[in-house]
């Protein structure tokens, strides 16, 4: 990813999100040629010159204090997620070989998996920072059976929402599911931009997907931590699952998800029959239709 790039239009479409009325500047009248606010509005709500904040927005962040970073996502009004992308950006800028990411993890360690497996009545997967599906225990591989078995590639997220046709029927809030996967890849995007398989992610889906470069090029961004999931799955049904997100320190980057319905719901009864159809069936055979019987 090329970071001046990025900076630069993260900025620019955060800025054309913001109207003076919000920011509460007065008004004076007469035709706006910009969207939202003007670079020497922002300046001066953040308390910087005028070509300061230009460098800025040009794509140089470099040398950029936290107290600059912290005025400037108050005058832009950033939510936590947004905050969290502009200092992974500075980070990012001012990054030499030495303090870059390493590329994202494609396995677990043994003990990580025997955890994953104890977790019988959970499912339960890990994934790292571009949403590829680096382990899972038996009951997460029968609800995202579709994902595991996908003709679109290698299990990962985006890859199914946007090249598996299935995808639209699997996730219930399927624009939603979409939207919230691309912002998380963009976030990924800021805290690790030299990770050379999630440009080339990116690059595949722009490439054979229309709804995924546009969606990309909103720059909006996400954090994946906590929510609700809406599945209709081929065995069981409609499900809505809880599921919590919890990084893995001693593997950054990984983070397991773990997803769990109340006791006693519908959504609890389902789980547990998916639980004892995926002890006596491959989930491959979630995917077979009547016909192909």
């Amino acid at each position: 990813m090329d970071n001046r790039s990025e900076v630069r239009d993260f900025l620019a479409t955060r800025r054309a999100k913001v109207t003076p009325e919000q920011a509460g500047l007065p008004q004076f009248g007469g035709h706006r040629r910009v969207a939202g606010l003007r670079r020497e509005e922002v300046a001066l709500l953040a308390g910087v010159s005028v070509d300061y904040y230009t460098r800025m927005e040009r794509g140089n962040l470099a040398g950029a204090s936290d107290s600059v970073l912290e005025s400037l996502a108050r005058a832009l009004q950033l939510d936590e997620a947004e905050r969290a992308h502009l200092f992974d950006l500075a980070r990012a800028a001012n990054a030499t070989s030495a303090t870059r990411r390493r590329p994202a993890a494609h396995r677990v360690r043994p003990s990580v998996q025997r955890i994953l497996d104890a977790m019988s009545s959970a499912p339960a997967i890990v994934r790292n920072g571009r949403s590829d599906y680096v382990a899972a225990n038996s009951l997460a591989r029968a609800l995202y059976a579709p994902v595991f078995d996908s003709p679109a590639g290698p299990p990962n997220s985006a890859r199914f929402a946007f090249l598996d046709p299935r995808a639209a029927d699997f996730y219930v809030d399927y624009d939603r599911t979409v939207r919230d996967l691309v912002a998380a890849l963009r976030a990924e995007a800021g805290r690790n931009p030299y990770d050379k398989g999630l440009t080339d992610l990116v690059g595949e889906l722009s490439t054979r997907s229309d709804a995924f470069g546009v969606r990309w090029a909103a720059h909006d961004v996400r954090l994946h931590r906590t929510g609700i999931k809406h599945f209709r799955h081929p065995v069981v049904g409609e499900l809505h699952l809880s599921y919590e997100v919890m990084e893995l320190p001693a593997d950054p980057g990984l983070s397991l998800i773990a997803f769990s319905a109340e006791a006693g719901s519908p959504d609890d009864d389902a789980l547990k029959f998916l639980a004892s159809w995926a002890a006596t069936h491959d989930p491959a055979d979630a995917l077979i239709t009547p016909e192909q019987s």
